[in-house]
C-alpha cells in the first residue's frame, strides 16, 4: 500500500512539475512576444486655424520618427490620417519625435513619448490669409459663382435642388473614458461625443443619393452610429460618434420632385476660409465646375483626378462611390 500510494505520489509530483514548466515557458513566450511587437503611432494632420470649420484635413504630409526610430516613414491620406511603426527596440514611455512634412507648410517636430494615444497635429500654412480671406490680396484674381454641374438619368423623378447642412461633434481627445459618464470610442478607450443632423425636403418632395462626410478636424476617429439618410424620404437624419478633438461634417442629398422629370443637376459648394468642399453621388454623369475668373465664365470638366489652375482638390471615395471634393485656392486667387 505504501508503495502504491508513493507511486501515486510520485506521478502527481512529475505531473506538477510537467504544468509548471509549461506554464513557465507559455509566460516567457508571451513576455518575449510582447517585447518583440512593435507599436504603431496613429493620428490626424489638420490645418492649423482658431476656427474649427477650417481646419482641414492635409493629405500627402511626410510622417517620420526622428533618429531611424520607425520602420520606414508613413504619408497621410485624403483625411489626414497616419499610422507609423515604430521599430522593435522602441518601448512604451519612450521619448521620440515625430516629424511632419509638406511643401504647402510649416516643418513641424512634436516631441512625445511612445505609447497609445491618438495624435492630432495642427500644421501651420505657409500661405496665411488675413482675418478677411476675401481680401488678403488686392492683386488676386477673385474667384466667384462656382456652381457644382452634373448629370443623372432620370425619367420618372425631377432633382429640384439639393438639401445640404454642416454640423459639427465638440469634444475633446486623449481623455480616457467613463462609461458612467457618457459615450466612448468604439474600443471603449476614449471619451467621446455625439452629433446629429436631420433634413426635411419639404412636403411632396424625397431626398435621394444622400451622404456625410468629413470636411474639417481629425476626421479618421469618428463613426456614423446612426444611418437615418440611405434610404432616401422627405425626412434624413445622421447620428456620428466622435472620439477625438471637434470634427466638422457635411451632410447633402438630391431633392427630388415626384413625377418631375429633369437630367441636368446643379449644386453649390460649402466655402471655408480659403477651401471649399461638395460632393457628388455615385450615379453623376459628366460632372463640371461653373465659375467666374475676374467676372469671366469658365467651365472646368471634373474628371477622376480634377486639375484646375486655380485650385488644388483632393478626391474621396464613400460609401456607394459617392465621391467627396476639397478644393483650395492656390496662391494668387481669392473668393
Amino acid at each position: 500500500m505504501d508503495l502504491l500510494r508513493s507511486g501515486k505520489f510520485r506521478v502527481a509530483l512529475a505531473l506538477a512539475v510537467v504544468f509548471v514548466v509549461i506554464a513557465a515557458s507559455a509566460f516567457f513566450a508571451l513576455r518575449l512576444r510582447a517585447r518583440n511587437r512593435s507599436l504603431a503611432l496613429t493620428g490626424a494632420v489638420i490645418q492649423q486655424s482658431e476656427d474649427t470649420h477650417k481646419q482641414s484635413p492635409i493629405a500627402d504630409v511626410e510622417v517620420n520618427v526622428a533618429d531611424g526610430l520607425a520602420l520606414s516613414p508613413a504619408k497621410t491620406d485624403a483625411y489626414g490620417y497616419f499610422k507609423i511603426t515604430l521599430r522593435h527596440d522602441v518601448h512604451p514611455g519612450q521619448p521620440i519625435t515625430l516629424q511632419f512634412r509638406n511643401s504647402k507648410y510649416r516643418p513641424a517636430n512634436v516631441s512625445t513619448a511612445a505609447g497609445d494615444t491618438l495624435y492630432v497635429i495642427h500644421m501651420v500654412p505657409l500661405h496665411v490669409a488675413s482675418n478677411d480671406d476675401t481680401v488678403d490680396d488686392k492683386n488676386a484674381i477673385a474667384v466667384t459663382n462656382i456652381v457644382v454641374r452634373y448629370s443623372i438619368e432620370t425619367s420618372a423623378e425631377a432633382n429640384v435642388g439639393t438639401g445640404v447642412t454642416t454640423f459639427q461633434v465638440s469634444n475633446t481627445g486623449g481623455i480616457r473614458c467613463d462609461p458612467r459618464q457618457g459615450p466612448c470610442s468604439p474600443d471603449g478607450k476614449w471619451k467621446a461625443a455625439i452629433g446629429s443632423a436631420s433634413l426635411d425636403a419639404g412636403p411632396g418632395n424625397d431626398y435621394r443619393n444622400a451622404r456625410v462626410f468629413c470636411i474639417a478636424g481629425p476626421c479618421p476617429f469618428t463613426k456614423v452610429v446612426s444611418d437615418d439618410f440611405t434610404r432616401g424620404g422627405q425626412n434624413i437624419a445622421v447620428s456620428v460618434l466622435n472620439w477625438s478633438d471637434t470634427t466638422t461634417f457635411l451632410f447633402q442629398a438630391e431633392v427630388f420632385h415626384r413625377q418631375v422629370s429633369d437630367i441636368v443637376r446643379e449644386s453649390y459648394p460649402v466655402i471655408y476660409g480659403r477651401t471649399f468642399n461638395f460632393s457628388l453621388p455615385s450615379s453623376a454623369e459628366g460632372p463640371s465646375l461653373e465659375a467666374e475668373l475676374d467676372r469671366t465664365p469658365i467651365t472646368f470638366p471634373l474628371g477622376p483626378d480634377p486639375k484646375l489652375s486655380w485650385a488644388s482638390c483632393n478626391v474621396v471615395l464613400g460609401s456607394r462611390y459617392s465621391k467627396s471634393y476639397r478644393c483650395e485656392l492656390k496662391p494668387g486667387y481669392k473668393f
